[in-house]
C-alpha cells in the first residue's frame, strides 16, 4: 500500500471514531440534560397537584371530618382536566394503597406505588407501546388521611430528539468524512511529494541517470532528506565519471602498451628473420643485429619505467632531509658529454625533504625530455632555488614546445605530442607520468611551463629539509 493511501486510510479511522466518539457524547450530553430537565418538571408538577390536592381538601363540608372517597375521586377528576390542553394521567390510591381513582389510559403496575411513602418522593422512567414517560409518586395528606398521588408525565419528545440528533449526527459524520478524505488526499498528496520525486529519483539513478537531481519543494525533514539525497547524488556522480575515466584511461594504456609493444616487436621480428633466412654482408648484418639491439633497449627501458610506476603508485617513501649538492653533481656526471647539447647547471645551496633516489630518477626524465625535445647543440638549463618553505627543481629547454591544448595529456602514460620524433629516441611517453607518481609521494606536484617552437620549463618544488650536519 502507498505511504501516502496509509496516512488517508489512518486519518480517516482516527476522524472516524473521533466524530463518532464525540458526536455520541454531544447527543447524549443534550438527551441526558433535557431529560433531567424534564425529570424536575414532571417532580415540581407532581407537588403542585398535591397541594392542589390539599388546597380543594379544605373547601370540603365542616360536617365531614374525614375526606369521602367520591369527593377525593372529584378533586381527582377536576386536577386531570384542570390548567393544561390535554388531560393529566393520574392514579389516587388510599391509606391501605387501594386505588380510589384512575386516569383513562393509565395502565401501570404497582412498584413505584409500594415504593411511595410519607414524605418519600419516587418516580421513574418507563416505556409504554412507542411512548415515554415520567412515572412519578407522591404523599397527600388531605382531611385527616394520607393519599397516594400517581402522576404520568408524557416524555416522548425527548427521546425523539434523541434519536434524530444521531441520525443527523451520523449524516454529518458520514459528510465530514466524505470532505475529509478529500482534504486528505491532497494533504497526503503534497506531503508525500518529496517521496515521490526521491523514488523517481531512484529509478533514473538506477537506469543510469547521474545527472538527475530532486526538486527540492519543503525545508522539513523531508525537504533535509532531499537536499541530503542530492548530495549524495552529487558525490556518487563524481564517483562513476572517476570510474568510468580510471577505465578509459586504462583501456587507453592499454591500448597505447599494445601499439608501443607492436612497434619494437614488428622491428625486431622483422630483422631477426632477415638474418635468419638471408646471407648478408657484413654492413647489412651490423645494421640488423643494431635495430634489434636499439628496439630491444627500447622495450627494457618501457617495461622498466612501467616497472616503477607501479611500484610509485603504491610505495610510501621514507623522506629524509638531503643536500641537493650530490643531486646535480650526479645529473652533471650522466649528462655532460654523453649528449650533443649545450648543458647549464645553475642552482643554490640548500636542503630538500626527498627520497634521493626517488628524485634523481625525476630529474633524470625530465633532462631527458628536454634532450629529446631539442635538436642536437641545444641548450638545457638545469637550475635550483632555495625558496623560503622549500627548494625548487627546474629544466628548461628552447626546443619545439607543447602546444597548450596538449598541456593536460602530457603527463599521461604512453602520450606523445609528436609520436615519430618520440618513438626516433626510443621514447615511450612513460617518463613524465613517472615523474607525476613519484611527485606524489613527496607531496608535491609537476608545473609545467611551455609555448610552441620556444621550448618548456617543467618544475617542482620539494619541502624544505632540516638542517643537515
Amino acid at each position: 500500500m502507498k505511504f501516502s493511501l496509509k496516512i488517508l486510510l489512518w486519518t480517516i479511522i482516527v476522524m472516524a471514531l473521533a466524530l463518532g466518539f464525540s458526536g455520541f457524547y454531544f447527543v447524549n450530553y443534550v438527551f441526558e440534560t433535557s431529560l433531567e430537565r424534564e425529570v424536575g418538571q414532571a417532580m415540581d408538577e407532581s407537588s403542585i397537584l398535591g397541594f392542589a390536592f390539599e388546597t380543594a381538601a379544605l373547601s370540603v363540608p365542616a360536617k365531614y371530618s374525614v375526606l369521602p372517597d367520591n369527593t377525593v375521586e372529584e378533586i381527582a377528576s377536576n386536577l386531570e382536566r384542570g390548567g393544561q390542553s390535554t388531560s393529566r394521567l393520574l392514579r389516587i390510591s388510599d391509606e391501605e394503597k387501594n386505588v380510589l381513582y384512575t386516569s383513562d389510559g393509565f395502565e401501570m403496575d404497582d412498584e413505584l406505588l409500594f415504593q411511595t411513602g410519607e414524605n418519600i418522593k419516587t418516580y421513574r422512567i418507563i416505556n409504554v407501546g412507542e411512548k415515554y414517560f415520567v412515572h412519578t409518586g407522591t404523599t397527600v395528606n388531605a382531611l385527616n388521611r394520607i393519599l397516594y398521588l400517581e402522576n404520568m408525565k408524557d416524555i416522548s419528545e425527548v427521546f425523539t430528539e434523541r434519536t434524530m440528533g444521531f441520525s443527523l449526527y451520523r449524516r454529518v459524520t458520514l459528510i465530514m468524512l466524505f470532505a475529509g478524505m478529500l482534504i486528505m488526499q491532497i494533504i497526503s498528496s503534497l506531503l508525500t511529494k518529496p517521496v515521490r520525486l526521491l523514488t523517481e529519483g531512484t529509478k533514473r539513478m538506477a537506469a543510469g541517470d547521474y545527472a538527475y537531481r530532486a526538486k527540492q519543494i519543503s525545508q522539513d525533514e523531508l525537504g533535509q532528506l532531499t537536499k541530503d539525497f542530492n548530495s549524495m547524488a552529487g558525490a556518487l556522480e563524481q564517483n562513476i565519471e572517476k570510474l568510468e575515466e580510471e577505465i578509459e584511461a586504462k583501456e587507453e594504456f592499454m591500448g597505447a602498451f599494445a601499439h608501443e609493444l607492436k612497434t619494437p616487436l614488428t622491428a625486431i621480428i622483422g630483422y631477426a628473420d632477415m638474418l635468419r633466412s638471408h646471407k648478408l654482408d657484413e654492413e647489412k648484418s651490423i645494421m640488423s643485429a643494431n635495430y634489434i639491439y636499439t628496439e630491444g633497449k627500447r622495450l627494457e627501458t618501457m617495461s622498466l619505467r612501467l616497472l616503477d610506476i607501479i611500484v610509485a603508485g603504491k610505495e610510501e617513501a621514507e623522506l629524509q632531509a638531503v643536500p641537493v649538492e650530490p643531486v646535480f653533481a650526479y645529473l652533471e656526471e650522466m649528462f655532460v658529454g654523453s649528449r650533443e647539447m649545450e648543458f647549464h647547471f645553475a642552482y643554490e645551496p640548500g636542503t630538500a625533504l626527498a627520497e634521493i633516489n626517488l628524485i634523481k630518477t625525476v630529474l633524470v626524465n625530465l633532462v631527458d625530455n628536454a634532450c629529446k625535445a631539442s635538436e642536437d647543440g641545444g641548450r638545457i638549463e638545469i637550475s635550483g632555488q632555495a625558496l623560503e618553505n622549500g627548494y625548487r627543481f627546474a629544466v628548461r629547454d628552447y626546443g619545439i614546445g607543447i602546444p597548450e591544448e596538449e598541456l593536460h595529456k602530457i603527463t599521461k602514460a604512453f602520450y606523445m605530442v609528436d609520436k615519430s620524433r618520440a618513438r626516433s629516441k626510443n621514447g615511450a611517453g612513460l617518463g613524465l607520468a613517472l615523474c607525476v607518481e613519484i611527485l606524489k609521494i613527496h607531496q608535491s606536484r609537476l608545473e609545467i611551463e611551455s609555448k610552441t617552437g620556444e621550448g618548456s620549463c617543467f618544475s617542482f618544488v620539494l619541502a624544505k629539509g632540516g638542517v643537515q650536519e
